[in-house]
């Protein structure tokens, strides 16, 4: 099984649709852009659940398994997030790393940060996982087609420059779906205003932080380690995160899921990815 078929599996969405739109192996082909980029990774995410006024557990242990991944690899990780996933990211980042507050405000503002992180941290790379993005209206929508757009900061704005970027999503609405906008739109299950905002690289899964795993897979092939989270690190990051505060994004509640996932199914999935890496 490869790394892309592991991580679309458990498929309950349909994003698996999309699969013969991407490259058989776009973990690589991520990783690999990822590397030709060293210096300073920027890694976005944090999806705002409407009913439940928090952010989800799906996306924040993901950006926290492709940092600590390229931590390891050398790279300065800095985090980004609006203020709803601040103490989430916080509670459970490594020492060495940052996190950036992106706020939410007008479009003209928001382009006004943007430029300020590009000068000011001066990314070599940018990676957004389970981040929601830009619809063809500027607007930000759930799953359910919901504006969350007064909860959303315009992160988008950092991807509309050119940098080196990898996307990662479940549902058709995050930052890189703009890669496959009109296919997402033939598939019923997924979102019916997709988001348009694209990226160099797309990694398609059935949960995003499984993504981010798969990267992480890669990342540890192409550099001879294992940079995968280990089992009961990636269950206490889990429960960490709901701690401070995060909910499953498909029930609204404050329990130990992903997607509504159990942390057992979660520890299944990192399980076979450790199976496949080569060190």
């Amino acid at each position: 099984m490869s790394i892309e078929k592991t991580i679309l599996s458990r498929d309950r969405r349909g994003i698996s649709e999309l699969r013969k739109y991407v490259a058989d192996d776009y973990c690589d082909r991520a990783a690999k852009l990822i590397l030709e980029n060293p210096g300073t990774a920027v890694i976005a995410t944090g999806f705002y659940i409407l009913d439940s006024g928090a952010v989800e557990t799906d996306g924040p242990p993901g950006a926290i398994a492709i940092g600590n991944a390229l931590e390891a690899l050398g790279y300065k990780v800095v985090y980004l997030t609006d203020h709803y996933g601040l103490s989430v990211m916080e509670r459970i980042k490594s020492q060495n790393s940052e996190i950036l507050e992106f706020p939410i405000t007008d479009e003209e503002k928001s382009q006004e940060c943007a430029k300020t992180i590009l000068k000011d941290v001066n990314p070599s790379v940018l990676i957004a996982i389970e981040r929601c993005g830009f619809t063809a209206d500027k607007k930000y929508r759930n799953m359910r087609g919901r504006d969350i757009t007064a909860y959303t900061a315009k992160i988008d704005y950092l991807f509309q420059w050119g940098l080196p970027s990898v996307g990662v999503g479940d549902g058709g609405n995050e930052i890189g779906m703009g890669n496959l906008s009109k296919e997402i739109m033939t598939v019923p299950s997924l979102v019916d205003e997709p988001c348009t905002t694209s990226v160099s690289e797309l990694v398609l899964a059935s949960v995003s932080n499984w993504g981010g795993y798969g990267l992480a897979s890669s990342l540890s092939n192409f550099s001879n380690k294992n940079l995968l989270p280990r089992i009961e690190e990636e269950e206490q990051n889990i429960i960490s995160i709901v701690e401070a505060g995060a909910v499953d994004g498909m029930s609204g509640l404050t329990e130990h899921k992903v997607d509504g996932f159990t942390l057992e199914e979660n520890t299944e999935l990192l399980k076979d990815l450790h199976q496949l890496v080569v060190t």
